[in-house]
């Protein structure tokens, strides 16, 4: 099998080669510049491999995994105009290095490159992926919503966390996964039993995101570490914390996110003093271990041929192991 490495240089040649060449640069250099700045190019990543698991060669799959990509960083420019986000993968975000009304246009129109770069499929093919991709796109907008929604409770539940954290990040892994499926003509199961072998993964990736903050190490996760709390964000620590806690402490722990005077250190210590007490760590890592073997499972029923499914294991298993 072509090495990760060799696959995702011959797909950044491809994606880099789809972006228009003309006036007004205003509304194209924006999008050169997020598609250039890197990421993990993961969901791209995902259709291709797909692609060669269900029997396609690789290369059919350049279209499909460029719309997910561009239509994964357009959400992206938008997400950062609404949390007034000033950096993006270590440099400034689009709308911070030209403004709110080039970033929604650049956009916009990333919004329908993504859906336009479809149109290299035979129909019948074409039919499938524009459905699935606008099904995923509505669904990433309302956990948008609800994301921002949730800013503004005190009861948030845990179940509805979830649902949030499948609609927002774990459903588009679980689409581009079924994108490489749809290409190589797969059946319904599997497609099925793909996408949510992704949607769990997805759910297991984004949790361990809110454990990392906490616990990880800033060294290599890189990112500082505390930043959900200071952003008073609902994660899964937060709330599993609210579920397990007295009376008492989930009344200092509500009240400590609503104080906007306090210094972030302070809260920050604060609340994981909190987190210890209840071993909140424990019960997110066990959940974190709970969604990755659900997406294993979903794996093993799907019809591919046993050394792809090794192949997948081992990729979640490693997608799992980051920085501790």
């Amino acid at each position: 099998m072509n090495s990760l490495e060799t696959i995702k240089s011959e797909f950044e040649q491809f994606l880099l080669s789809q972006i228009p060449q003309k006036k007004p640069h205003k509304l194209y250099q924006p999008l050169k510049y997020i598609l250039e700045n890197g990421g993990k190019r993961i969901r791209p990543l995902l259709v291709l491999l797909a692609t060669k698991s269900f029997g396609q060669e690789i290369k059919e799959g350049f279209p499909a995994a460029a719309s997910i990509e561009i239509f994964h960083n357009f959400s992206l420019i938008h997400d950062d105009i609404m949390d007034k986000a000033e950096i993006r993968r270590g440099k400034p975000s689009v709308h911070k290095k030209w403004n709110d009304n080039i970033a929604i246009l650049s956009g916009d129109t990333m919004l329908i490159l993504a859906f336009k770069m479809l149109e290299n499929y035979p129909a019948e093919i074409f039919k499938k992926l524009s459905t699935l991709l606008h099904q995923t796109a509505i669904e990433v907008c309302e956990g948008q919503q609800l994301d921002m929604d949730f800013e503004n409770r005190n009861d948030v539940q845990i179940e509805e966390y979830v649902e949030m954290i499948r609609l927002k990040t774990a459903v588009l892994l679980g689409a581009a996964l079924q994108f490489g499926g749809i290409i190589s003509k797969t059946s319904n199961e599997n497609l099925k039993n793909i996408a949510e072998f992704g949607i769990q993964l997805g759910l297991a990736f984004q949790i361990q995101d809110d454990y990392l903050d906490i616990y990880g190490d800033s060294q290599k996760f890189g990112k500082k570490m505390g930043g959900d709390i200071i952003d008073r964000k609902k994660t899964f620590l937060y709330l599993t914390a609210l579920n397990q806690s007295d009376e008492t402490d989930k009344k200092l722990l509500i009240d400590l996110y609503n104080n906007k005077q306090i210094d972030d250190q302070k809260l920050i210590n604060s609340v994981i003093q909190i987190f210890d007490k209840y071993q909140i760590g424990d019960l997110t890592q066990k959940q974190i271990e709970r969604y990755t073997q659900q997406s294993l499972d979903y794996l093993k029923k799907t019809d591919m041929p046993s050394s792809e499914k090794n192949f997948w294991k081992n990729f979640a298993l490693n997608l799992m192991k980051r920085a501790h």
